[in-house]
C-alpha cells in the first residue's frame, strides 16, 4: 500500500517547474540525454543532474546506457498515464468560465502520442466507435476488448500480446476530457497505424500526423472522418 509520505514524495518530485517540464519532454516515449532535457527545462547542466536524480528515485524516469551517451525515458506507461491525467486536471475548468482544454497546438489537439499510444481527437473517435460496434467495452476505470473486437484487430494486423503491464485500459485525453485507448492494446493499434503509415511522427513534438493513406484507412476501417 502506497504511504503518504511516498505519495508525497512523487508529488514533489513532479511539482518543481523544471523537472515537469523534463518530464513533459518525455511524454512521446523518446530518451533524451541529460544536455538535451537540461536546455528543455532551461537549466544548466549540472542543476539537470540533480533534477533527473530526484526524479529517478522517484521512480518516473530510468536511465540507460549507449555508448558514450547516457538516455533517459519516462519509466513506464503507468507514469505516462498519471502526466496525463495531472495535465487534465491542471486545465480543469474554472466555474466562472469555459476555458480551452488540453494544448494550443492545433496538431497536438487532433492527435499526438501519449507515451506509447494516440491521443487527441483522432484517438477518441476511435475509441468512440470500437464502443459503438462492440469492439469494446469502456466502464468508468475499466476497459475490455471483446471478441468481436479482437477479431477486428486482427483483422487491421493487430496482435497484442498480454504483458505485465495492463492490457486494455481508458486513458482520460488531456485536450478531449472523455477516454482514449491505453495499455498493451493501445499501443499495439498506435504501433500498427505507423506502420501501415497511416500516421507518422512529427520531429520536435508529440503530434502525429494523419496521411492521406491514414484518412482513406480510418475512413474504411472505423468509420471515422478525419
Amino acid at each position: 500500500m502506497v504511504t503518504t509520505a511516498a505519495l508525497a514524495g512523487t508529488a514533489a518530485a513532479i511539482g518543481d517547474p523544471a523537472r515537469a517540464g523534463m518530464l513533459a519532454a518525455l511524454m512521446d516515449g523518446r530518451a533524451l540525454t541529460a544536455t538535451e532535457l537540461a536546455a528543455i527545462a532551461g537549466v544548466a547542466p549540472q542543476t539537470a543532474s540533480g533534477h533527473l536524480a530526484r526524479l529517478a528515485e522517484a521512480g518516473l524516469i530510468r536511465a540507460e546506457k549507449q555508448g558514450r551517451h547516457r538516455y533517459h525515458r519516462l519509466a513506464s506507461p503507468e507514469v505516462a498515464s498519471l502526466l496525463e491525467g495531472l495535465m487534465a486536471l491542471a486545465g480543469a475548468p474554472n466555474p466562472r468560465a469555459a476555458p480551452r482544454t488540453g494544448p494550443r497546438d492545433a496538431g497536438l489537439r487532433a492527435a499526438r502520442t501519449c507515451y506509447d499510444h494516440m491521443a487527441g481527437r483522432l484517438a477518441v473517435a476511435l475509441a468512440d466507435r470500437l464502443v459503438e460496434r462492440g469492439h469494446l467495452v469502456l466502464e468508468g476505470e475499466g476497459a475490455a476488448l471483446t471478441e468481436a473486437g479482437h477479431g477486428f484487430l486482427a483483422g487491421l494486423g493487430i496482435h497484442p500480446a498480454p504483458s505485465r503491464r495492463r492490457f486494455c485500459r481508458p486513458c482520460l485525453d488531456w485536450s478531449e476530457r472523455r477516454p482514449h485507448l491505453g495499455g498493451t492494446v493501445g499501443a499495439a493499434l498506435c504501433g500498427r497505424c505507423l506502420e501501415l503509415g497511416w500516421v507518422r511522427r512529427v520531429s520536435g513534438t508529440r503530434a502525429l500526423t494523419v496521411t492521406p493513406a491514414g484518412t482513406l484507412g480510418f475512413r474504411a476501417a472505423f468509420g471515422v472522418e478525419v
